[in-house]
């Protein structure tokens, strides 16, 4: 199937009424997800999992993909109207944003950061439809060796990239690798680590675990932290139409927001996060009116919106083409498609094509959803900061109790949903990252089933896993970047010593 028999085909999945259906719902509440200060990507996607294994593979990774880019959007409001971020990738939209708010200009900025999660999210659409064909013709050549050194060492990159201390990365994937080997073992039937429990023969369920450690752990979070809500402002929709110059002014960041995006989507980590950043330094450095970025100008606000929705389009594209989640949301719609028995990577688009090009160009469809929807909604999701904490808590609650016990109505899923909720909060409390956590669990049974093919084709040679030259390329890219901050602490001592050396002589 043709890049265009492709289009046309997602075109007549996505027009089915479900699937419209699911986008739009996915959409707004990802919308609705982004608003609400604490509450990100991937809370959201976490509490509407269960929901989404009662559906059609396809339907579900539709919603959970609105959602996901939704949220992207939803974030930027609070942080442009009153300084609260929604999300961590809005974090960046505060410092131009809420001071185009004090001048008075918080309704065109809020239609320039629409036209450019529309614009960074259409065209990474056309990236990932250019780049998942073709990834996936490249990974189908891929053994056992090689799918190892990618789903080992992407894990291991995971836990480097998200920045912060060696063991903050470390400790939660191992954790998550010790989760993954509970329940029975594929080769053999063995049942490993069940402690006599019949329920966990099936492992954890990836539910109750996600659920628990962003869900339950978030609501701990907001039950701990309460306090008033800002007042928010009215924003008429006459108000909100940026100046010729403005619009002038937003096109380069927006081309260079694009590519900066689309870039940091194809890498493991937060991608969204640190594309938002990247962008706001590249203005720093690059743009005209460089001088005025921080004061409050349409520049540092236009690129990092702009990236971080190309970045949340381009993540899909090592998901789908490789089957290996670079990111914590596509880690939970790989588990989706894995509970129904779908596996993604490079033969997806063979064997699943409706899922392929139906997610692709719902992709497409939900950023103009978005865009309709938002534009005049912007005072409506500005009022749900009104809505006391305890309300809010509650509901949160109720959602993630009853999405946990229906999946398999175990309770032994809500003693795991009530126990990782507290380990999710406590790793937070001392600066853990669970994204590692999550991604080790979902990854640790690829990584095993890989070793053991491959050790099985070399007859026990464990040289195979090395002899690979894309295998050796892999490896060294982790060994340089996870030994980054040694090496360059040595380069920078050896520096010093020979400039000490130079003045003695």
């Amino acid at each position: 199937m043709g890049p265009i028999d492709g289009m046309l085909y997602g075109l007549r999945l996505v027009f089915e009424w479900q699937n419209l259906l699911a986008g739009l719902a996915g959409a707004f509440f990802g919308t609705l997800i982004g608003v609400l200060p604490g509450l990100g990507p991937i809370a959201g996607v976490a509490l509407v999992l269960p929901i989404t294994y009662a559906l059609e593979p396809v339907t579900g990774v539709i919603m959970m993909a609105g959602i996901f880019y939704g949220s992207m959007y939803g974030g930027s409001t609070t942080s442009i109207l009153i300084n609260m971020p929604g999300e961590t990738a809005s974090v960046v939209t505060c410092l131009d944003g809420y001071k185009m708010t004090q001048k008075g200009r918080a309704g065109p900025v809020l239609m320039i950061v629409a036209v450019g999660s529309f614009v960074g999210g259409t065209i990474g659409v056309l990236g990932v439809m250019f780049f998942v064909p073709q990834l996936a013709e490249f990974g189908i050549v891929f053994g056992p060796p090689e799918l190892f050194a990618m789903t080992a060492g992407g894990l291991l990159l995971l836990t480097r990239i998200e920045g912060g201390s060696f063991a903050s990365g470390l400790f939660p994937m191992v954790i998550g690798l010790l989760c993954s080997t509970i329940g029975q073992e594929a080769v053999t039937a063995q049942n490993r680590y069940t402690f006599g429990f019949n329920d966990l023969t099936q492992g954890i369920a990836l539910v109750a675990l996600v659920v628990g450690l962003y869900g339950m752990s978030e609501i701990m979070y907001m039950v701990e932290s309460m306090r008033d809500q800002p007042k928010p402002m009215s924003i008429r929709l006459r108000d909100m139409l940026p100046t010729p110059t403005e619009w002038r002014r937003s096109v380069a960041p927006y081309a260079r927001g694009t590519v900066v995006g689309f870039f940091f989507g194809l890498i493991p980590g937060p991608c969204a996060t640190l594309a938002s950043f990247t962008s706001y330094r590249l203005e720093k450095g690059v743009s005209k009116y460089r001088d005025e970025i921080g004061t409050g100008v349409v520049e540092g606000v236009a690129g990092p919106e702009t990236a971080n929705n190309a970045a949340a389009t381009a993540s899909m594209v090592p998901l789908l083409g490789l089957g290996i989640p670079f990111a914590p949301v596509t880690a939970l719609m790989m588990s989706a498609l894995m509970v129904h028995g779908v596996q993604p990577g490079p033969m997806l688009i063979t064997t699943n094509p409706e899922i392929f090009w139906g997610v692709i160009i719902s992709m497409y469809t939900g950023n103009v959803m978005l865009l309709i929807l938002n534009v005049p909604m912007i005072g409506i999701w500005v009022s749900l900061l009104r809505i006391p904490q305890h309300i809010l808590v509650t509901a949160i609650l109720m959602i993630a109790i009853i999405g946990t016990y229906s999946v398999h109505n175990s309770m032994l899923d809500l003693h795991v949903l009530f126990l990782l909720g507290i380990v999710g909060y406590v790793l937070r409390k001392f600066d853990f990252h669970l994204a590692p956590l999550v991604v080790g669990v979902v990854l640790g049974p690829l990584i095993e089933k890989y070793l053991r093919e491959g050790l099985f084709m070399s007859r026990g040679d464990i040289s195979t896993f090395y002899s690979s030259p894309f295998a050796i390329v892999v490896y060294s890219a982790v060994f340089i970047v996870m030994t980054w901050q040694i090496l360059y602490a040595l380069f920078k001592r050896l520096a010093k010593d020979r400039e000490n050396r130079n003045r003695e002589r």
